[in-house]
């Protein structure tokens, strides 16, 4: 969705799936073919992990998420894994609504921004999914202290449980103190699943 978006622009996208929704599976079938091209260079160079990010699925409803984008990230995983890497799924923004659905594609890695809730993803993720996140990037890792910042880590992976990875909701911004980003690589140093 998101390389559609912006191929396209985010607003005739918007406009796309209603007036021309046999465009936007050509588009999104384009995107893939783009995607997998980029996994496979990545593959080559080495990765162990290829990240997918998807920040626009989530300005999407759970019925145009179902019709038009889950089965190319579906798609788009498959072809990663069929080349021998592992893959790691990013979707900005409050994915409640489809957070579950993103648990169906097959990703090893979901991460989950900060405006889900940790409890939510996990309850509609299942026990088994692997979830990252979702540390706060401003309030918590840029506006925080390192105690704030060790206590949220400690308090996503107590929620999220052992398949658990230590890491912000999304990007962390550029001023953020040095010490709240130690401390939550120190947290992930000193605790285990």
């Amino acid at each position: 969705c998101a390389e559609g978006a912006d191929l396209r622009g985010i607003n005739t996208l918007m406009l796309d799936f209603f007036d021309d929704p046999a465009f936007v599976h050509d588009l999104f079938d384009f995107t893939v073919r783009v995607g997998e091209a980029f996994a496979r260079a990545q593959i080559n160079a080495g990765v162990d992990i290829v990240g997918v990010g998807d920040a626009a699925a989530s300005l999407v409803g759970p019925a145009i998420y179902d019709e038009f984008v889950w089965p190319y990230e579906r798609r788009l995983i498959a072809s990663i894994h069929g080349m021998g890497s592992l893959v790691r799924l990013h979707v900005c923004g409050n994915t409640r609504g489809i957070v579950g659905r993103m648990a169906t594609l097959g990703a090893d890695v979901i991460d989950i921004d900060s405006p889900v809730p940790m409890a939510e993803a996990r309850s509609a993720s299942g026990p088994d999914q692997v979830l990252l996140g979702n540390l706060a990037p401003v309030e918590t890792l840029l506006n925080g202290s390192p105690e704030a910042v060790r206590d949220a880590v400690a308090d996503c992976h107590r929620v999220a449980g052992p398949r658990f990875v230590v890491g912000a909701g999304c990007e962390i911004p550029r001023a953020t103190p040095p010490d709240n980003v130690e401390a939550m690589a120190g947290y992930a140093r000193t605790h285990r699943p």
